[in-house]
């Protein structure tokens, strides 16, 4: 891959033009991907809290839930716009960077996505509507069911996505025509797959994560202000409280989870994240170190002795296989982003426990609202959870190669054959660059909605 890099970078192609096609490929879908991910994992993490809040107002009949709730779903509605924008193109890149992939696998991959579009999506949207224009023309109770509405759909939107994915990890429920495209056997195999429950969980609360730290961060903002303050507290308190459960549960037992299900069907992919070249009895976890693949091991590790296996299979001298016992073909190809990836989002993660949990310890004890340099750090720790996130999606996306869909389809067996490197570099600059433009829009319409009072979120 690396020589294939440099020859693109140039401007000049390999002897191998379909190998550049295809970093070209995988460029252009991760930067479409990564960038629409921003925007759904705060939406289906302020989707709960929005209820929540809903249910405070209804319950406690206090205009200032009221007024919390109708700022959030501002915030939420222009987000989900821009949410959907872009993630139509991916719909297209199915076809045209990855047609091969899409006629093997439409019958299967297409129920989910299918499902995600005219259940999911309808309901969310449908609802949301009535969300943001029908509280003064609708019953409080009807404006609770519609909140209940956007937050099922967002989440039922998400469960679709996780069961397409989780599918390509882990295929079940198919069969192999003559000519060699999948064929869907159980609707029932496909949305029952093992491997999605713990990944389904471990994606939504991670959302949960980010919407309650960017909810947080910007009820530390107004209380360092001195402007709105009353909605600070409000904010501040939910979004840590959240925080702080939703970050617990990443770690156990949803992130628990996941990594049993890496360790029992891609335990290769379990070995790249973690370093583990050799297979061990009672492995340790590997807390800091730089890999280095071409010698076979990790330079100036600090390690933690047993705990892999331990967390892994609850054993403690389990034997955990290390990349030598696998063929050098069935390794990830990109071993230090993956590893990298992997242990960022486990080292923020611990972050985000240790610092939630001071946040409702200080909240405990009612100096939250006056500690002004533990309301900075929560104010600046906002992109935080968006980065953990999108090396949570790299570890899996990463970890699954070389294979498009797990043990069946090879990655490049999957990509458009007669679309070049060329066409496809030059449709990628296009991209950055409209993505650009809209990522500045964002930011400008976020900062409007900010500067507005939350008091003038009713109207």
């Amino acid at each position: 891959m690396r020589p294939v890099w440099k020859h693109v970078l140039c401007g000049r192609y390999p002897e191998n033009i379909m190998e550049a096609a295809l970093v070209l490929h995988r460029l252009h879908f991760a930067f479409t991907i990564t960038f629409h991910y921003l925007f759904p994992q705060l939406t289906m993490g302020l989707a709960l809290l929005i209820l929540i809040l809903k249910i405070q107002a209804w319950r406690k009949d206090d205009d200032t839930y009221h007024q919390a709730a109708q700022f959030w779903i501002r915030i939420f509605a222009v987000n989900f716009a821009f949410g959907v924008a872009t993630g139509i193109p991916m719909e297209f890149q199915f076809g045209t960077n990855w047609s091969r992939f899409s006629k093997t696998a439409g019958g299967v991959i297409g129920q989910t996505l299918a499902m995600e579009g005219v259940y999911s999506f309808f309901l969310e949207s449908t609802f949301l509507g009535i969300l943001i224009y029908g509280e003064r023309r609708v019953s409080r109770l009807l404006h609770l069911l519609a909140a209940f509405g956007v937050f099922a759909g967002s989440w039922l939107s998400g469960f679709f996505i996780i069961a397409t994915d989780a599918w390509m990890q882990h295929p079940v429920g198919f069969t192999r025509a003559a000519n060699g495209d999948i064929q869907l056997t159980s609707l029932t195999g496909l949305l029952n797959n093992p491997w999605t429950f713990w990944m389904y969980l471990h994606n939504m609360t991670g959302a949960v994560v980010t919407g309650s730290f960017v909810m947080a961060s910007l009820g530390a903002y107004y209380l360092i202000a001195r402007r709105d303050e009353v909605q600070g507290r409000l904010f501040l308190r939910t979004g840590v409280i959240a925080a702080f459960v939703s970050a617990t549960l990443m770690a156990f037992p949803t992130g628990d989870g996941q990594g049993r299900n890496l360790a029992r069907w891609q335990p290769v992919t379990l070995a790249a994240a973690e370093g583990l070249y050799h297979t061990e009895k009672g492995a340790p976890i590997v807390l800091l170190g730089q890999p280095d693949p071409e010698h076979k091991r990790l330079d100036n590790p600090i390690f933690v002795p047993q705990l892999l296996g331990i967390l892994t299979y609850h054993r403690w001298n389990a034997e955990v296989k290390g990349l030598d016992d696998f063929p050098r073909e069935s390794w990830p190809d990109q071993l230090e982003l993956l590893y990298y990836g992997f242990h960022i989002m486990i080292g923020l993660g611990t972050l985000f426990i240790g610092l939630t949990a001071g946040a409702v310890f200080w909240l405990w004890r009612g100096k939250l609202y006056e500690t002004r340099w533990l309301l900075w750090v929560l104010m600046l720790a906002a992109p935080f959870p968006y980065i953990a996130n999108t090396c949570g999606w790299m570890t899996a996306e990463l970890g699954r190669q070389p294979w498009l869909i797990y043990g069946v389809l090879r990655t490049a067996a999957g990509s458009s054959a007669r679309v070049n490197a060329g066409n496809t570099l030059f449709t990628l600059l296009g991209f950055i660059g409209i993505y650009t433009v809209l990522a500045i829009l964002f930011v400008v319409l976020m900062l409007r909605e900010i500067e507005r009072a939350p008091s003038e979120a009713r109207h």
